[in-house]
């Protein structure tokens, strides 16, 4: 059986995210979702007003015998803005925040790593939040594979669209 492992990471809308990694080699099962905040099973209208405390965030499975963890968070923070405070493009507040939840101290230890080696691609700090991962909330399930499901919407063609090609020039992906 195959040894799998579990990240949690977001970066502005969830289907931007999602979208990128889950065309990642090794990457299993991905859920868009909401955690990191004080309310329990939010619902994304409630989300949306940024005052649950949540963010939008995807749960990857991964099988780190293809892809490990630093690959998978470098691609993370590279195709995304970690410099922006509660925003990516034209979502802005809390729930569009850029952060890490760790499910252990390695994972912790390397997104710190990761964090550094990337900083030298920006000219601005990096601004993501590092934090412990204490609870996953599945979205809705119209948010799950987003962008395979609506690639002809609007947003995804000039949202996300965009990033899924930049990481089809850079990498080898499913």
């Amino acid at each position: 059986m195959e040894n799998l492992s579990t990240a949690t990471f977001g970066g502005g809308c969830f289907w931007c995210v999602e979208a990128v990694i889950q065309r990642l080699k090794g990457v299993e099962t991905i859920k868009s979702g909401y955690s990191d905040g004080f309310i329990k099973n939010p619902a994304y209208r409630e989300v949306c007003t940024g005052r649950t405390g949540h963010a939008e965030v995807i749960q990857v499975t991964f099988n780190p015998d293809i892809i490990s963890y630093h690959d998978l968070i470098t691609v993370f923070m590279t195709s995304h803005d970690p410099t922006t405070l509660n925003r990516q493009g034209g979502d802005s507040g809390t729930q569009y925040r850029s952060i890490v939840l760790y499910h252990n101290d390695e994972q912790k230890e390397i997104a710190e790593k990761v964090f550094q080696e990337v900083q030298s691609v920006y000219a601005d700090p990096i601004v993501t939040q590092l934090k412990p991962f204490e609870v996953f909330y599945e979205a809705e399930d119209y948010h799950q594979n987003y962008y395979n499901n609506n690639q002809e919407a609007g947003y995804c063609q000039f949202v996300i669209d965009p990033k899924v090609q930049k990481l089809k020039k850079c990498m080898l992906i499913n």
